[in-house]
Order: structure tokens, then sequence, then C-alpha cells
């Protein structure tokens, strides 16, 4: 039976300028210079489609394909045009649409308005011969449980009006606002599938029966069985992959109809998730698998099992040990989405998109992942930051890596003992379970491109600027809570608030360091976790890990436009200047309640590096209303607060309360407090919920930056909903720091989930739940080799004023690293950190 399963294929190009990147509606042009019977119109004038002729082995299908794209190319290409085959150019949008001049086309734009004007979009359809329409009828429902893993293979449109829309294929999410898209129901003949479409064209929905836009159909006009959920395939190989699953899937399906099997349809809307997860994720995260019960496996996972499943028929048609070499290459290299984002990374050019995918089309950009199947010493997973699916670097790591290469395992041994000696002579320690341990510090840096700091900049300062302002109103005027922006009973009740922050005097600014931990996702996109206003650590740490590894590693090479940590002691030391009060003489100190504090040595660094007094409660008294440094007399101006505790409860080693007298001397503007007695609203996990809320009442303005999903359990819906989820969620306590306290549901145990929903249960307002963020990983040493480890940002703003040419972000951050297994990443729970290399622009170096 298998012989009669002939294949073709229909590609769908679009028609690029090679110098703009954009679309160009020449395809009436270029038809005309193209044969007939291979060459055709599409809906829209920059698109052009290819018909292979019958072929009976994929190695014909293949050498046809490359015929068809060659003839194609040496036309357009002497216009000074490419073409590409992705579902989407990354570049087009609506204003781009120009339809097609004949009058089915016109009728079609006519009557779907602006479904049709947003058509940008071009697929891969295959075609596998089948004579009996009663056979194909019944093929096509029973191959319908896997056509989300054909998807997944050629999902090859992210980018949609030049940005990325969070898909893999979004053209599928646009192809499926077409009446009849998605499957046709359950039919028994050809006859009911004809009556159908026969009814479909008398309701006047559409027009004819090619407009039956089914994920699988008898062709309308050839004796086959016609394939159109999968996007444009820029690598030929991709595309007769997925006509070698798709012609095994059919000869499964037949021998299945012509037994007299029962077909088990997949329930709609079981289908309709399965479809809409393989164009949200594609390869790169979970397929549902095809249980009668579907439950979210590792696509890999599907993909492997569905060419296991059919390696009978895969062998009968002779197509087995190529099918199972094309699926392990496109499982190395990722599909042409993870390739399209792997560009945009580099440069943040959507332009390099559009470079790759039609170099990948024309043939010019070499695949080696046939050649690169072997095992990897290192195990890359969707959101690697340094490493594709293929196992190759990227980019800005490839120079890097190639130094690390040429280490030997007894070098590596001997820096990893001079990193160590290093730390211990500075004294490079944190607080951990009551006492100090050596901060530990990864050698290979994590690299963050100059495109990507320069939003975050920008996001950041936003964000400080409008909590800033928060501050201000809320321990003086209120507005914010007389206009009903935030509900009373969350400031107030929040566990920072603190009553006596509204003696201070007006204007004073409040949060001068701010810190905020930023995580990236497996797509590459940064989100905020958490805000650090009241005593945010770790910039010190940064500053010294640069110059850890300029001792340890001086020969690592050091990308272009680095920015140097070293700036960030002048940017402290004006910042505290900044918040003096008017012809204040007085110096700048930091006080620190002393050894006993966790990050202490960067208490130390600091102030040595800034030229501040580095104060302990002991050493500070209150004479005549002014705060004096006991050892020289020195009046201070500015104090900066590193305490464990609030200031209010601040007390010497003798029990002197001087913690009051230093808030008197405040109230009364003696001494201004960088990071002032009650920031700690801010910080509280409730109010991160309303940072967006407050940019848009204090500036105006839109988030720059997107926060992670956040659940406020003191809202009766929302802890209903925590109450239910607690497994999936991370939840937090709102007073939590240091990753105390924080369970991520999937990764606890049936007990822990359990004890932690009764938690929650008993006393709502006490806890938050976020969605959990498949963090981004970046490879750690582990003593023997590499292995990915979940990894976060903190960033440091330093402001000066409340303007936006107020508002400083440091040249430097803190890459925390968590453990093995752990997606944690505070260093009092046993996480690690890394240099961070920030590129700048050029008009940053």
């Amino acid at each position: 039976m298998t012989s009669s399963l002939t294949l073709g294929v229909e590609e769908e190009l679009h028609v690029v300028d090679l110098e703009t990147s954009l679309l160009v509606p020449r395809a009436p042009q270029l038809l005309a210079r193209l044969p007939a019977e291979s060459f055709s119109a599409e809906l829209q004038r920059s698109t052009i489609e290819t018909n292979t002729e019958v072929c009976t082995t994929l190695d014909e299908l293949h050498s046809e394909i490359v015929r068809l794209r060659r003839e194609l190319i040496s036309v357009v290409g002497s216009e000074g045009l490419g073409v590409a085959a992705v579902g989407t150019a990354p570049l087009s949008s609506a204003d781009d649409f120009e339809l097609t001049a004949t009058g089915r086309f016109g009728r079609m734009q006519e009557e779907y308005r602006l479904l049709v004007d947003e058509q940008l979009i071009c697929g891969t359809q295959v075609h596998v011969g089948l004579a009996d329409r009663d056979v194909a009828v019944s093929v096509a429902q029973r191959v319908s449980r896997d056509l989300p893993t054909l998807l997944s293979l050629s999902a090859s449109s992210p980018f949609w009006h030049g940005t990325d829309t969070g898909y893999a294929s979004i053209r599928t999410i646009i192809w499926q606002r077409w009446p009849t898209a998605g499957t046709f129901g359950e039919l028994t003949s050809a006859s009911q599938y004809d009556d159908l479409v026969s009814d479909l064209i008398s309701s006047g929905v559409i027009a004819d029966a090619k407009m039956a836009y089914f994920d699988v159909r008898p062709s309308s006009h050839v004796p086959t069985i016609e394939l159109r959920v999968c996007d444009g395939c820029p690598i030929v190989d991709d595309a007769v992959l997925i006509a070698g699953l798709f012609r095994g899937l059919v000869a499964e399906a037949q021998a299945a109809a012509i037994a007299g099997e029962p077909i088990v349809p997949l329930p709609a809307p079981l289908h309709r998730a399965a479809m809409w997860r393989a164009a949200r994720s594609g390869l790169a995260g979970d397929l549902l698998d095809n249980s009668p019960r579907p439950q979210p496996v590792p696509a890999a996972q599907v993909v492997r099992a569905l060419v296991n499943r059919l390696r009978p028929h895969l062998e009968e048609l002779g197509d087995w040990s190529t099918v199972v070499e094309l699926a392990e290459a496109t499982l190395i290299r990722g599909n042409s989405a993870d390739r399209q984002r792997a560009a945009f990374a580099e440069h943040g050019r959507m332009s390099d998109v559009v470079d790759q995918v039609v170099g990948e089309t024309h043939g010019t950009i070499e695949d080696s992942a046939r050649a690169r199947k072997g095992i990897r010493r290192y195990p890359a997973r969707a959101g690697d930051e340094v490493f594709m699916a293929s196992g190759e670097p990227r980019p800005p790591y490839r120079e890097v890596l190639k130094e690390l290469e040429q280490t030997t395992l007894s070098e590596a041994a001997e820096q990893a003992a001079q990193r160590d000696e290093w730390s211990v002579a500075q004294g490079m320690t944190f607080g951990v379970d009551g006492g100090h341990r050596p901060f530990p510090v990864d050698l290979l840096p994590r690299v963050i491109p100059a495109h990507e700091w320069t939003a975050l900049r920008a996001g950041l300062a936003q964000r400080a600027r409008a909590i800033e302002a928060f501050l201000q109103d809320i321990y003086s005027d209120e507005k914010v809570l007389d206009e009903a922006v935030l509900p009373s009973d969350v400031v107030r009740g929040a566990i920072g608030w603190r009553e006596e922050a509204r003696r201070l005097p007006r204007g004073v600014l409040r949060a001068p360091v701010q810190g905020f931990d930023l995580v990236r996702n497996e797509l590459g996109a940064w989100r905020v976790l958490e805000d650090n206003v009241r005593v945010p650590s770790g910039a010190g740490f940064a500053l010294a890990i640069r110059e850890l590894m300029d001792v340890v590693v001086p020969g690592l090479p050091r990308p272009e436009h680095l920015l140097a940590p070293a700036s960030l002691p002048a940017l402290l030391r004006s910042c505290l200047q900044a918040c003096a009060a008017p012809g204040a003489t007085g110096t700048l100190a930091l006080l620190s309640d002393g050894a006993g504090n966790s990050a202490f040595f960067e208490h130390r660094l600091l102030a040595e590096r800034a030229e501040l007094l580095l104060a302990t409660p002991e050493q500070l008294e209150v004479v005549d209303g002014r705060v004096v440094y006991v050892p020289t007399g020195a009046e201070i101006a500015v104090l900066y607060l590193r305490l464990d505790v609030e200031l209010l409860d601040l007390v010497d080693s003798d029990g002197r309360a001087i913690g009051s007298d230093l808030l008197e001397a405040a109230v009364a503007d003696t001494v201004r407090l960088a990071n002032a007695p009650g920031n700690g609203v801010a910080d509280d996990k409730a109010m991160y919920c309303y940072v967006s809320d407050l940019i848009a009442y204090y500036l105006g303005e839109k988030p720059l930056l997107d926060s992670v999903p956040t659940y406020r359990c003191s809202d009766p819906e929302e802890c209903r909903s925590v109450l239910e989820r607690v497994g999936e969620l991370v939840t937090k306590p709102v007073d939590g720091y240091g990753g105390g306290g924080v369970m991520v549901g999937p990764l606890a145990s049936a007990a822990a989930v359990s004890a932690r929903r009764a938690e929650v249960a008993a006393d709502p307002p006490r806890w938050v739940a976020q969605e959990v963020v498949a963090l981004s990983s970046h490879p750690t040493f582990n003593g023997a080799n590499l292995e990915p480890r979940h990894v976060d940002l903190r960033a440091f703003v330093y402001l000066t004023g409340t303007e936006p040419e107020d508002a400083h972000v440091a040249d430097l951050a803190l890459t925390r690293v968590a453990p093995a297994g752990s997606m944690v990443v505070n260093s009092s729970r046993g996480g690690g950190a890394k240099d961070t290399w920030i590129i700048g622009e050029d008009d940053h170096r």
C-alpha cells in the first residue's frame, strides 16, 4: 500500500528587498518570468508559491525543492531581491500588504477585511498521494493528534511587526482566525466531507472549496491528502523531515483505517490547546503528548517518540534512516524560531534575522547540524545564554570559550585555588546561617549585549523614579491614597511601613540607592522579579569580582566597549552628596551594624572606595542635635544606612538607643539619611504588584520593563486561585528577603506543597505567589566540567533627584548563580556569582 504514497510540497516564500530587509510587492512581475506549472501567485503580492513535481522518495523531494528555489532565486536575484521561506517576514507589518489583483482575492478582501490585510504569512503544505477519498477523510482525523509535533518542528514565525511575539509560530495564531481553520470534525465518508464543504459554501462564509482551510484535508484539485499546519521552512531539510513524518503518519493511519480500527478523536478543546502549545513554545518547551489524556512533555521527547512509533511504516517507505537523521539534526540546531531569536540576541538588529532566514532559504548559510549530532559534553537547554541547542557557543562567548577550552583541568584547579586565596585575602565573604563563608565566584563571565543593556537602563531608571516618587508621597501628602490609586490598607498594612518615616522633612531623597532583581525567560525576555529599596546589597561584590577576574584570569579576552565597574565609587559618592541638605558641610558616612552583618565586606569596600567614613553604632553620637563621628569629631552630613534592623530599633553594644537619636537629628534636618526608614514598604512583595500603576500615576508612562505575574493572597479571589495552584507557583512571604521562605511549587515535595497551602490559608495577607519563570541558565564549572545553573541579575540605580536626568544606572550588575538543581539564587541560600560583562553602546563606552 505504501508504494502509492507519493509526495509533493507547496512552499510559500516572501519576496524581500536585500538592502532594506522589507517585503516587496513584486510577485506579479517576477511570476511573468517563471513557468506557471511550478510557480504561482498568492493572496499577497509579496509572496510566490512553488509547487514540486510528484516525488516518490525523500531524496527526490529534497532535490525538487532545491531546484525550484534556485530557479526562483535566480530570477529575484537579478532584481536585487531575495526570498525567505518563513512563517512571517520579521519586519513585516499590515502596511506592507498589497492584494494580488484577481476577482477571487478581491472578493476575499471585501468579505474578510482585516483578516486578509494581515495575511503576510507563509506556510509549507505537504501532499501525500491517496486516491481513495473515503480513506483520506478517515486518515485526516487519525493524524490530527500528531499535528502539533509537525508544527513545532516547522515553527519559524516568532517576529511580527518587528517585535518578538512570544510565540514560536505567530503565523498559526493569525491563521487560526479563518472560519474553516482547524479540524473538520467527525465524518465517516468523502460524501459527508463534500456535503460539509458544500454547506459552508452555501452559507456564504466561504466562496469555494479551496477555502476549506482545514489542518488536514483531501485536496480540492489532486488525489492527495494535504497537510496545512506548518510554517515555511528556510532549511530544506526541515521541510523534507516534515514531509517524511507526514507520509509515515498517513501510512500508519491508512493501515488502521483499512483494518477497521476505531478513530479515537482528541476532544476539540484539547486539540486546540495542543496546537496552541506547539505554536507558543515550538521546540523550546513542552508539547502535549499523544496519550489518551495528554500531558506536557519536553518537545524533543515527543518528537523522538513519534519517530520511533512510525518506524515500521518509515522502514517500509524507505524513509527510516533519513527521517532519524533529519530529526536529530533539527533537535540539535533548533527550529527556525530558535535560530532567529539567537540571531537577534547578538546585536538586537532585526535585519540580522532577515539576513539569516534569507541565507538559509538561499542555501548560503551552511548547516552542519548533522555533523554535530554526537554526544555533547554540555547539556544545552532552552534558555541557555551561552550555548545554542546545537551545542555551538553564541557569538559573544566564542572567544572566551576558545580560551577556556585550552585550559587543562590542573590549570583550572590552580585558577580556582588562586580565586579562593584572593577572596580570603580580601575578606570577600557573605553571611550564611550566622557565620561567614567565602563568596563563591565562577570564572566564566556572563555577557549582557549592548542593546539589551540599553533597554534595561531605561526601564530600571523609570522604575526607580516611580518608587522614589511613591515613597515621598505616601509619607507626606498621600495623594496616591486619596485618589484611590492604591488601597490605603495595602500601604499602611505593609510590613515595611514605618510611621516614624512621616516625620522626615518633605522633599528629601528617600531611596537614592535602589536594586532590582531581573530574570530572563527561555525566550530571552527580561522581567523584574523583585525590587530592593531598603538595603540593596551586591554592588560592592560586583566591583570586587571584576578585580578578582583581572587577577586570576587576566588573559580572558575582553569584548570591545566593556563597561568598567570601577566607576561605581564615584557614582555612589555623587549620589550621597546630592542627598545632603543645602549648605551642609559635614562628611559622608556609611552606617553599618558591624562585622555581624552578612554584607560587611561590601560595607568596608564601598566606604574605602567612595571615601566614606565607615561607622558603627558605637562610633556615633548626637551632640547639640548634630551627628558626630566620635573617633575624629567629624560632623556627618549624610548617613548611608546599611543596617539589618530598622533605624529606630538600633542600639549599640551598651544598649544605647542611638537609632532614636539619629532619627531625631534627621527630623531636625541636621543629617540626611540615604535609604531612609520606611523604604521597606516598597520592598514589600505585595506592593510589587502595583509598581506599573505607580509608573503610570507618577510619571504618566507605560512600564518599559514587565514584572513577573504576581498574585496577592490578601485578595480573596486571587488567594483561592493560589490555593488551587500552590504546586505550580512560587510562593513567598511578603516580608521575606534573601530567599527566605521561598518555595518553588514544581520542585517541592507533595508534603511541602500541602504545608505551604495550609500556611497561606491560615494567614493570606502574609503571602504572595508568582508564576514560575523558566529562568535562563549559564554554564558553571562544577570542578570537572560545565553544567547549566539558573541565574538572575541584580542591577543598581542611583538617584540624585527625581527628574529623568537624575537617575543613573551603574555600569555594573551582580549575576547570582543558583546551586545545582535549584532556582533560588540568593547567596544566603548557597548561591554564588559571576562577573557580569556589560557591553556599552558606542555613545556609552
